[in-house]
């Protein structure tokens, strides 16, 4: 199903793009389009409807403000459930409507984004991973139309080790850390990094997975029971989350021990939870709260003028509530950066924002402009780093909101980067693809 979300400046656009939504991928001269396969009914739907509410409130916010230096934003949804077969057929229905003027595309699923990663590159269609995905495209000489934006799995499972190191007077050695996945691409992304780290710092790593959706967990609990861990790190979606928390109370193993995943350490996860969430960890790449200028000025501004995309308003300022608004942030600023090098109040074609989103400089100035100071880290990319920051937060539940226990970490990149510049090195190989030379395209500018 598509759902048809489009703001237009004036009533003859609007008619334009119902024709042009009714009979075919024409659009108006300076629009930017953004296709957005997204969830919100199924096991994760919840999760789907805070990012996806926060990203599309952004870009209605943006059009409030005049747009993107005067182009005006469209965008269209297509129900996936999370579903790699229902996502690659909304990719296959949107992607002629997205040649002309694309915003990038964000799925929010790893496999999903696996799906799409080959055939956004023949399409030459942008496709951004934010926090998601598949790591080794953070190298843009194999991989140039994919952006694991911020940071990856694989950076965040080593910023978690540094974390724990911290805490253990900077040694894991002779330590037992379990890593309970869910068991998909998406929870099989980080394994190589915690192999890896396991290796340098010395400690036991138990990799024990879970079956989707997460709904039982009677026997991976009985094996951490035995296996008496010094912490467990879970990389888990939706129900997963509450289960495995509520699993943890009920076994007797402290909360205050686990660590999750950006994607498992959300309201949605610990507020189902209720006291068997206090004291639980997570990563993020995003805070929460309305604290945040840019996020008060949403809700003044979308929800005061009565175009706000949720109907639960008490979504706003959750954590991925404001992870949407930060990819969407990040996504119009690479049009804005495109626009900067190929005109302003001009729509970008596919090869423009591919390079806006590999030429994108969002510092803390920048970030104080939007309004959106401490919402994400600093983001800067280049051919050959896609990924453009590699930093979080660890934050802790208090109970009843999230308190940020840490300034931003970034975990061993020494360590980390080669891993997947070598997955990335075979991907070339097998596929045939000559790398570009990031190298010889730096001096170039």
């Amino acid at each position: 199903m598509i759902k048809k979300s489009k703001q237009f400046i004036v009533a003859a656009a609007v008619s334009a793009a119902c024709l042009a939504g009714a009979f075919g991928p024409a659009q108006a001269a300076e629009e930017q389009y953004f296709m957005l396969p997204s969830y919100r009914v199924g096991p994760y739907g919840a999760n789907g409807a805070a990012w996806y509410g926060g990203f599309i409130d952004y870009l209605s916010y943006v059009n409030m403000k005049g747009g993107i230096d005067g182009v005006q934003i469209a965008w269209d949804e297509c129900e996936t459930e999370y579903n790699n077969a229902k996502g690659v057929e909304c990719y296959e229905r949107l992607k002629a409507k997205a040649k002309a003027a694309p915003g990038p595309i964000h799925v929010m699923s790893t496999g999903i984004s696996y799906a799409l990663v080959d055939k956004t590159a023949a399409d030459k269609l942008p496709l951004a991973m934010m926090g998601y995905g598949l790591t080794m495209a953070v190298d843009g000489s194999v991989f140039p139309w994919a952006f694991p934006l911020v940071t990856t799995y694989q950076m965040q499972a080593s910023a978690i080790i540094k974390f724990l190191k911290d805490k253990n007077a900077g040694s894991l050695a002779g330590k037992k850390i379990v890593y309970l996945y869910h068991d998909s691409a998406y929870g099989k992304e980080p394994i190589l990094a915690l192999e890896a780290e396991s290796r340098l710092n010395k400690f036991e790593l138990v990799q024990i997975p879970v079956a989707h959706p997460g709904n039982e967990q009677g026997a991976q609990w009985q094996r951490i029971r035995q296996e008496k861990p010094d912490y467990v790190i879970m990389w888990g979606w939706g129900v997963m989350n509450m289960t495995a928390l509520k699993t943890a109370q009920k076994m007797g193993f402290p909360r205050e021990k686990m660590i999750g995943s950006w994607w498992a350490g959300s309201e949605e996860d610990v507020v189902p939870a209720g006291d068997a969430a206090k004291g639980y960890m997570s990563a993020t790449w995003n805070v929460s709260g309305k604290g945040v200028p840019l996020i008060a000025d949403i809700e003044k501004t979308v929800y005061g003028g009565g175009k706000g995309n949720l109907s639960d308003k008490s979504k706003l300022g959750t954590i991925l509530y404001n992870r949407g608004v930060s990819a969407a942030v990040l996504s119009v600023e690479s049009i804005r950066a495109a626009q900067a090098k190929y005109g302003k109040g001009k729509a970008m074609n596919p090869e423009q924002v591919r390079w806006g989103m590999e030429n994108l400089n969002l510092d803390d100035a920048r970030l104080k402009a939007l309004g959106a100071t401490g919402l994400l880290p600093e983001v800067k990319t280049s051919c050959d780093n896609h990924e453009g920051s590699g930093k979080v937060k660890l934050q802790q539940w208090d109970g009843s909101k999230w308190v940020v226990l840490s300034d931003w970490l970034e975990g061993n990149k020494a360590l980390i980067h080669p891993l997947f510049q070598a997955d990335a090195k075979k991907y070339a190989k097998e596929k045939g693809i000559t790398p570009r030379d990031c190298a010889a395209e730096a001096k170039k500018k």
